[in-house]
């Protein structure tokens, strides 16, 4: 998201207004064709349209009064999240399971890499690696961690990563998360 909100409030602005002809012109429709349709149909789709109408109305209030928007503070911890990410992590597909929320294929993961370094696939600094990325996107998911692995973080992360996981959700993550990657990024 290089444009910071920038292109994607222009779309969402030309999203608005198609939105609005669209329901506009439904109503224009219905009202041409009013004739053709039976009595119970036309005041089902009539009040089906109004009340999209009405929810989109609704929609561009919140909107106007800052209760939705497209750059906002957690704009500001996605930016030192994506910060920390591209330092602490370095496997892309841990990277990619982590964004999208998906503990048990991190799980999967997991296996595969204990596997491979069992069978020899992995260095041992691969492994120590890869195993950190693993865990912390676990922990940061929320996942519970068993005490083996909570100590294998604490021994083989990187202060990098250390400093990802700490990132929390209270009160000022936003500007801690910022703190935290400029350290890490100077």
């Amino acid at each position: 998201m290089t444009s910071r909100g920038a292109s994607e409030t222009a779309k969402l602005r030309k999203q608005l207004e198609e939105q609005l002809d669209r329901l506009v012109a439904q109503l224009s429709d219905l009202e041409e064709c009013k004739a053709e349709l039976e009595p119970e149909e036309y005041e089902d789709v009539k009040k089906d349209t109004l009340e999209q109408l009405t929810e989109f109305e609704a929609s561009l209030t919140r909107m106007a009064s800052g209760d939705m928007t497209l750059v906002d503070s957690i704009n500001a911890m996605q930016l030192a999240i994506q910060a920390a990410i591209s330092e602490a992590f370095h496997t892309p597909e841990v990277i990619q399971m982590f964004a999208k929320k998906q503990p048990d294929q991190l799980r999967e993961k997991l296996s595969q890499i204990e596997r491979d370094f069992k069978i020899g696939k992995l260095t041992s600094n691969a492994y120590q690696q890869q195993k950190v990325e693993v865990l912390s996107a676990l922990q940061k998911l929320g996942d519970v961690l068993e005490p083996q692995e909570q100590s294998f973080i604490s021994t083989h992360a990187s202060d990098v990563m250390k400093n990802f996981v700490q990132v929390g959700s209270e009160e000022g993550a936003g500007q801690k998360a910022l703190e935290i990657a400029r350290q890490d990024l100077q």
